[in-house]
Formats: structure tokens, sequence, C-alpha cells
């Protein structure tokens, strides 16, 4: 299951802090803060689909993820690469290196990266 924008932008502040009570999560929010249950209504979804557990302190809740933020983002961006670039990375690189607007310096390192990919093949 995928999380919505809004999900999103509460587990960026989950990866973030680690572990964190609800008041520590609305404090990551700029004004005008959400509402407690908006944020609690998030992150019961964002349970109920594996990605946040917590631990009971009395009635209180201390969240943290269950997904690595790396993790999330690799199956996201090989879920993009399928669906939009026929399940090839050489056309998501192509558009990639052509449509964003990468410096020369920036290039250079995307080259360095895959050539070092290169020699531990």
């Amino acid at each position: 299951m995928k999380l919505s924008k809004t999900e999103e932008e509460l587990m960026n502040y989950l990866w973030k802090l680690e572990k964190a009570f609800m008041k520590d999560l609305l404090d990551c929010y700029p004004a005008p803060k959400p509402a407690n249950t908006t944020v609690a209504t998030l992150l019961k979804r964002m349970t109920d689909k594996g990605y946040v557990g917590y631990r009971l302190f009395g009635k209180s809740r201390e969240y943290y993820p269950l997904v690595a933020k790396k993790q999330y983002f690799s199956k996201h961006i090989n879920g993009l690469i399928k669906n939009f670039f026929n399940d090839s990375a050489t056309q998501f690189a192509s558009f990639f290196t052509e449509e964003t607007d990468l410096s020369k310096e920036e290039l250079e390192d995307l080259k360095a990266m895959i050539d070092e990919q290169l020699k531990k093949r």
C-alpha cells in the first residue's frame, strides 16, 4: 500500500526523529499546524498499512517507523520505472538526465557513481 501525500509528509518527520510522541510530530509542522485529530488519524492509517508501530507509555504512544526511508523510496522509484518507463532503468536515466536541470558537476558525479558500480560487477 502506498502512503498518501499527507502521510508521506508525516512519515518524513518520523524518519527524521526516529521515534516520537504526538507532540513531537506536531512540533515538526509549520504554522498553521494540523489538528491533533488529523495527525492521530494519519498515524492510525499508517499503522494499519504497516508503516508505523508504537509503544505504549501509560496512555501515550511513542511512534516509530517500521519501514526504512531508503526501502520505501526504492520501492517507489522501482514502481515509477515499471509504470512510466516500460520497466527500463535506461529510459528512466535518459529522461532524468535530459529533463532535469543538472549541472555539469552533478552529471560528472552521476557518471562517477555509475563507473564505481561497474567496477563492482
